[in-house]
């Protein structure tokens, strides 16, 4: 018994330290442009040898790639704990998520956002292509729509996804639009989309 547990701690460990990378990575990518941000400053911060950052994410950019992902794409765990009321609750519930996520990390999320620096980059397009991909199909799942969507519908959802992005930019750079106000834009916004533009695709 005491050996499995032993081994089972050793096989998180690993886990545990990645995401300690990445957590500092995320506060130093979003609180400096990329130029000015070094690996080995994010391995002094996370209290691991510099190496064990290329480790497990590869280069600089591969780490900078990795904090762009996190930062843009809903895990799983939240379209699981959504509650399992009618179509309004659920899309208070997402778009609450959402805007917990962008405040809770706002700079890390306005740099994720605007490329951080590394705009044009076909890397970091992609990546946020990706994460923008993953967000609608979240945002389909969370709104009943999610089984085997058409590429129409998805494209639709894209651009929802880039509405929320939008708005919560707004939010959080120019600070002319309140929380409430933004909550109530995208809520309504999605409310809207499923029950008169989506079943019409």
């Amino acid at each position: 018994m005491v050996r499995v547990e032993s081994m089972r701690r050793r096989r998180l460990e690993p886990d545990a330290r990645r995401e300690q990378i990445l957590s500092v990575a995320i506060r130093h990518f979003g609180s400096r442009p990329y130029a000015e941000v070094s690996t080995t400053d994010v391995a002094r911060d996370a209290g691991v040898a510099r190496g064990l950052v290329n480790h497990y994410f590869g280069t600089k950019k591969d780490l900078y790639l990795a904090v762009v992902r996190v930062m843009l794409t809903v895990p799983e765990v939240a379209l699981e704990q959504l509650p399992e009321g009618d179509l309004p609750e659920r899309a208070d519930s997402i778009v609450g998520y959402f805007l917990d996520v962008v405040s809770r990390h706002s700079t890390s999320w306005l740099a994720a956002t605007g490329a951080g620096g590394m705009a044009g980059d076909a890397d970091v397009n992609q990546v946020i292509a990706e994460a923008v991909d993953v967000a609608a199909a979240g945002v389909l799942r969370a709104v009943g729509m999610g089984d085997d969507p058409s590429p129409v519908l998805r494209a639709m959802c894209r651009s929802y996804v880039g509405l929320a992005i939008c708005t919560a930019q707004e939010w959080l750079q120019r600070g002319v639009l309140t929380r409430q106000q933004v909550h109530a834009l995208l809520a309504t916004s999605l409310i809207a989309l499923v029950e008169r533009v989506f079943p019409v695709h």
